[in-house]
């Protein structure tokens, strides 16, 4: 009986990877900050906008995995059928841009986190934990590191766990996430805000080839085009990834939107601008051990998030410029690869010590991310839909019909960002 037990966990185990890795990853540092500013600012009221996109999200990453599953390519190497080759090099540009402003903001609120918990130095934590994620990605195998990566999802559960351990009016909070309220100019930023840290490009890139490592290091798979009869079974399993990895993600943006409502808001504590903000300003309003779940919690996704960031542009460049590539590889087999990883790294570690503001440098990586994730989102269901790539395995219509309006959201996200500012409601 325990054997048949541990039978059945290890093969539902195995049902989760990409999807589960992108979705933890999706609430890093940044994210984390976006949804406290939320919480502390406007309570339950925007709590819908995460139920909201649920279904959105779910739908853009399994087109993006079943893009890598059946092609056994990247979302850049399809992009480059569809689109003149110089264009998706700008967009990958822009990504790397966008990705590496988003690696220093994640590395600086991990050193500010680990801070508030140990003392010392900021900036000298954020080193440490820059070297530990690029000596990772550069010296541990693939099928090592995803194990490391699946692990690390579990430091979402403390954002959960607060919950646990404050008072919280649960039915304002159901309120939110089905009545949806926009009171004031300052709401409908932080929307688009949310919009742009929850469906953001580079989980695109990096769910599409993390299925293409699947494949490559698994010599019973093979790209779906050319062996039909796994589809089935590999369809399954991406549905189950991703359905659930989207869930997990969702469910911590809600926890820590609820958390940061029901303690820093009811407090008056509404200007919140970073994580570790966030962290700190719970200590006296929830208790010590509140507050180190909620910083702990910030070093560990961005440990899960620095990577994803790093590698998923990585991942685009060499795709678009026919580099080898993959973290199964090792360095002298990638260095192009590698070295986009090692500079996204350690230019984002940099930030740390110019005098830029850092909520500004995140308000313009979230205006790139919503420019750049617009028509990689259309090329993505043009791609899905194209017999010519994808053979009998274009998406079905439901999965079209969610991915299509998922494009609309992002685009209407995107036109908002800049009428805002000039109706003079920035």
């Amino acid at each position: 009986m325990q054997q048949e037990a541990s039978s059945r966990t290890a093969k539902l185990a195995k049902q989760f990877g990409p999807g589960l890795v992108t979705g933890a990853a999706d609430d890093d540092p940044s994210g984390i900050a976006t949804y406290s500013q939320a919480g502390a600012q406007f309570g339950f009221q925007l709590l819908w906008t995460i139920v909201l996109t649920y279904p959105l999200m779910t739908a853009v990453q399994l087109v993006s995995a079943r893009i890598g599953r059946v092609t056994d390519h990247g979302l850049a190497h399809n992009m480059c059928r569809i689109l003149p080759r110089p264009l998706v090099l700008g967009l990958v540009a822009l990504l790397f841009v966008a990705n590496t402003i988003n690696v220093g903001a994640d590395l600086a609120a991990m050193g500010e986190a680990a801070q508030l918990v140990t003392g010392g130095n900021p900036n000298a934590f954020a080193v440490g934990f820059a070297l530990l994620s690029l000596l990772l990605q550069l010296f541990i195998p693939y099928h090592r590191y995803a194990a490391v990566l699946k692990w690390l999802t579990l430091v979402l559960l403390a954002y959960v766990a607060l919950l646990l351990m404050i008072h919280v009016d649960w039915s304002s909070a159901l309120k939110g996430m089905v009545w949806p309220t926009l009171a004031g100019a300052g709401a409908v930023t932080t929307v688009v805000a949310i919009f742009g840290t929850t469906i953001s490009p580079y989980l695109f890139f990096w769910q599409s080839s993390q299925e293409v490592e699947e494949v490559d290091r698994d010599d019973d798979k093979h790209a779906l085009t050319e062996a039909p009869e796994e589809a089935p079974e590999e369809f399954g399993r991406i549905r189950v990834d991703t359905f659930v990895g989207m869930a997990a993600s969702n469910l911590v943006a809600l926890a820590i939107m609820i958390g940061t409502a029901a303690t820093l808001h009811a407090s008056g504590k509404t200007d919140i601008q970073t994580a570790a903000e966030a962290a700190e300003a719970l200590r006296p309003v929830a208790g010590q051990f509140a507050f180190l779940l909620f910083a702990l919690g910030i070093i560990g996704t961005g440990l899960l998030a620095v990577p994803v960031l790093a590698g998923s542009v990585a991942y685009a460049a060499a795709e678009t410029n026919g580099w080898t590539c993959g973290l199964e590889r090792t360095p002298r087999e990638a260095p192009g690869f590698y070295g986009v990883i090692a500079a996204s790294v350690l230019l984002g570690l940099a930030m740390c010590w110019l005098p830029i503001d850092p909520i500004k440098a995140l308000f313009w990586s979230a205006v790139v991310n919503g420019v750049v994730a617009v028509p990689i989102m259309v090329v993505m269901m043009l791609v899905v839909g194209r017999k010519s790539q994808m053979g009998d395995f274009t998406a079905p219509l439901p999965l079209k019909l969610f991915g299509w309006a998922a494009t609309g959201v992002m685009a209407a996200a995107a036109l908002a960002m800049f009428a805002l500012p000039l109706m003079g409601m920035g």
